[in-house]
C-alpha cells in the first residue's frame, strides 16, 4: 500500500481521505480489478475449457475488491494524519491478515449467491485452492502497492534534500554578495570623508536608508522583480552621491513583469560591476541602463553601460580578477545555475550603444 511523504515535509499534512489519497485508492482498485480478471482467466483455463469464466470472475472480483477496500480504508483510518500511510510493525501484518479473511469470506458469500450454491459450503479442494490463491494474491498486491508508495516516499525525500541543498547554496551566495557590496561602499565612503565631507555625510545617510530597507525586508529565496528594481534604485542613488553628474541611470520594468519572482540581489552585482569597471575609469562617467522584457517564455534582463567596455573574448567564464570585478559576475552566474540549471543563460559582450561599453544579458524561464 502507498507510503506518504516525509514526516518532516513542510507542507501541511494530507487529509485521510483527501484528493491525493483517494487517487491512490482508485489506482489501487483499478490494478486490483485487472489482477482479479487475470486470476479468473487463469482458473478458467486450468479447468481445460470446462470452467465458467463469469463465475470465476465474480468470485475473484468479490474477494479481491473486498480485500482491497478493507485494507486501503483501514490503513488510512489507523494512520490518521501521519505522512506515512501504513501501520508500522505488527499492526501492518495484522491488517493484511484481517483483510484477507474478510475478503475471502465475503467474496465467497457473494460468489455463492451469484451461482446459487449453498452459502459458504467449502469443499476440501475448493477451500484449499481459494485460501492459497487469496493469500498469495493479497500479499503480492499489498507488497506491490507498498513498494509503489515507498518509491514515492523516497522520491519526496530526494526532492526535499535537493531543495534544501539549493536553498542553502543560495543563502551562502547571498551572504557572500552582501558584505562584498558593503565593503566596496565603505571603501568609497572612506575616500569621500577625506575629500568631500558633506558628500560623505549624504552618502552615509543613503547607505543607512539602503541598509534599513534591505535588512527589514524578507529573507526569502525570491522576491518580485519590482523589489529587485527598487533595490537597484536605492543602490544607484547611493552611488550618485559619490559620482555626482558622472553617473546617469535608467530602469525600465514593464508592468506585466513586476511580479515575476527572482532571487534577491541578482542584478546588483552586475550594476556594481558596470559602475566600478565601466564608468569609474571613464573621466566623463556614463549611463547604466537596466531593462527587462519578455521573449516567448523567457525573461530577459539587460544591464548595459557606456563605460570603457570589455575586450573581445572576455566573457563570464573568465576567472575572477584580483580586484574583485569578476566576483559579482561569477556569483550571478552560479546563482542562475543553482536556481534554473541549464535553462538559464548569461552573456557578457560589448554594448551595441554608439558610446560603446558593456552589456550583460540574463535570460531564464518565466514561471509556468
Amino acid at each position: 500500500m502507498s507510503v506518504g511523504p516525509l514526516a518532516a515535509s513542510p507542507r501541511p499534512p494530507v487529509p485521510r481521505f483527501g484528493a491525493e489519497n483517494l487517487r491512490d485508492m482508485l489506482r489501487h482498485g483499478l490494478i486490483t480489478a485487472v489482477f482479479c480478471c487475470l486470476i479468473a482467466g487463469a482458473l478458467t483455463l486450468s479447468e481445460h475449457g470446462n470452467g465458467n469464466w463469469a463465475d470465476h470472475l465474480v468470485y475473484s472480483l468479490a474477494i479481491g475488491m473486498l480485500s482491497w477496500l478493507f485494507i486501503d480504508i483501514s490503513r488510512l483510518l489507523v494512520t490518521g494524519h501521519r505522512d506515512i500511510r501504513w501501520p508500522l510493525g505488527g499492526w501492518g501484518y495484522l491488517l493484511v491478515a484481517v483483510g484477507v479473511t474478510f475478503g475471502f469470506v465475503g467474496g465467497n458469500f457473494i460468489g455463492d449467491a451469484w451461482i446459487g450454491a449453498p452459502m459458504l459450503d467449502f469443499a476440501g479442494q475448493k477451500l484449499a485452492t481459494g485460501v492459497v490463491i487469496t493469500i498469495a494474491a493479497t500479499i503480492g498486491m499489498c507488497y506491490f502497492f507498498y513498494s509503489l508508495g515507498k518509491s514515492k516516499h523516497l522520491q519526496v525525500q530526494i526532492d526535499l534534500a535537493q531543495r534544501a541543498a539549493t536553498e542553502a547554496r543560495l543563502k551562502l551566495l547571498e551572504t557572500q554578495l552582501e558584505p562584498h557590496m558593503l565593503f566596496n561602499t565603505l571603501a568609497n565612503l572612506r575616500v569621500l570623508i577625506t575629500l568631500d565631507p558633506p558628500r560623505a555625510v549624504a552618502m552615509l545617510d543613503r547607505l543607512n536608508s539602503y541598509l534599513r530597507m534591505t535588512l527589514s525586508g524578507s529573507r526569502a529565496l525570491s522576491h518580485p522583480l519590482s523589489a529587485e528594481f527598487d533595490r537597484l534604485g536605492d543602490y544607484l542613488e547611493l552611488m550618485s552621491v559619490r559620482m555626482g553628474e558622472r553617473l546617469r541611470y535608467t530602469l525600465e520594468l514593464p508592468d506585466a513583469l513586476r511580479d515575476v519572482p527572482v532571487p534577491p540581489l541578482l542584478l546588483q552585482p552586475l550594476v556594481e560591476n558596470a559602475i566600478r569597471h565601466g564608468l569609474e575609469p571613464k573621466v566623463e562617467g556614463g549611463l547604466v541602463a537596466v531593462r527587462a522584457r519578455r521573449e516567448a517564455d523567457l525573461l530577459v534582463i539587460e544591464v548595459s553601460d557606456t563605460g570603457v567596455g570589455v575586450g573581445i573574448g572576455v566573457g563570464l567564464d573568465a576567472a575572477p580578477s584580483s580586484e574583485g570585478g569578476g566576483f559579482g559576475v561569477e556569483q550571478v552566474r552560479e546563482r542562475l545555475a543553482t536556481v534554473y540549471g541549464d535553462r538559464a543563460r548569461m552573456r557578457l559582450a560589448p554594448s551595441q550603444e554608439p558610446e560603446g561599453g558593456t552589456c550583460a544579458t540574463l535570460s531564464f524561464p518565466l514561471p509556468g
